[in-house]
């Protein structure tokens, strides 16, 4: 018999939503999802007392003064997903050569965003963009050396494309990410062993553009809006032509509808990402 799929979640929905990932991914695998309202939830209650002393020194004007980013992302002030209507916005497969346009546009933006980096022709090309990245304040995270599918190669072939990439944004950075998204979503628990054991938390999404499929700047837009909720975590690519002009517009009419655009870290606070759990809206 297939074992039960486990699911970490504090309500009958998000037990229901975990379950149900699980089962459509690995069929028999046995490992934990939970989503980021749920993880907020279930937050440790010194994180949660860490997380509001943070927000009582913003209000005091006595936090960020050093513009230092926090929940993994994000100088400036803290941002409170509890209570605000929040998005995390997420980039894979770069650093490219439209990587650079990108980090213009949120710096003028004043956004923060979680970049799910490759190591192969991106990190190892472009140390010059992932230093840029970290330096503006964004979150830094692994989407493996060469894009392997992480459930159809053997285990230690898995954690080898994963480490790979930890050692060489820390050669750059100083600092190993916490989170990664395995290539195309696809996990199981022998994915998720490997991910505790590098300390990685996996990170799946809600909204994608397919901005694979087309450079119709518009269209792409047009795909986030319409899949974009609270909570939810869009999934784009910088490295394709059409992504980093639909950005602006994306960005504006977020805005305009009131959420505030979030690194993952930031929305999953007061919680710290858990290494092996699937994180999941």
């Amino acid at each position: 018999m297939p074992k039960t799929p486990t699911a970490r979640s504090t309500s009958i929905a998000g037990l229901l939503t975990a379950t149900s990932l699980v089962l459509a991914l690995s069929g028999c695998a046995t490992y934990d999802v939970t989503a980021p309202a749920d993880a907020r939830a279930d937050a440790p209650a010194a994180a949660v007392k860490e997380k509001d002393a943070r927000l009582a020194a913003d209000a005091d004007g006595k936090n960020g003064e050093d513009g230092s980013a926090r929940d993994g992302g994000g100088a400036g002030p803290e941002v409170d997903c509890r209570k605000a209507k929040c998005v995390a916005l997420t980039f894979d497969a770069g650093p490219s050569e439209n990587t650079g346009r990108l980090l213009d546009i949120l710096k003028k933006e004043q956004v923060h965003a979680t970049f799910f980096m490759l190591g192969k022709n991106h990190v190892d090309k472009r140390p010059a963009e992932v230093k840029r990245i970290d330096a503006e304040g964004h979150e830094l995270a692994n989407h493996t050396w060469s894009h392997q599918i992480l459930t159809e190669i053997d285990p230690a072939e898995a954690k080898r494309e994963l480490s790979r990439l930890q050692d060489a944004v820390h050669r750059i950075t100083g600092k190993t990410p916490r989170l990664m998204r395995p290539p195309q979503g696809r996990t199981d628990g022998e994915v998720s062993r490997i991910s505790k054991e590098l300390g990685l938390a996996q990170v799946l999404w809600s909204v994608t553009a397919k901005d694979y499929q087309t450079n119709d700047s518009a269209l792409i837009t047009k795909r986030v809006l319409e899949q974009t909720e609270r909570d939810g975590i869009i999934l784009l690519h910088d490295i394709y032509r059409g992504t980093v002009p639909a950005v602006p517009g994306i960005l504006k009419e977020l805005k305009k509808r009131g959420y505030t655009v979030v690194t993952v870290s930031q929305l999953l606070s007061p919680a710290k990402p858990e290494p092996g759990m699937v994180y999941r809206p």
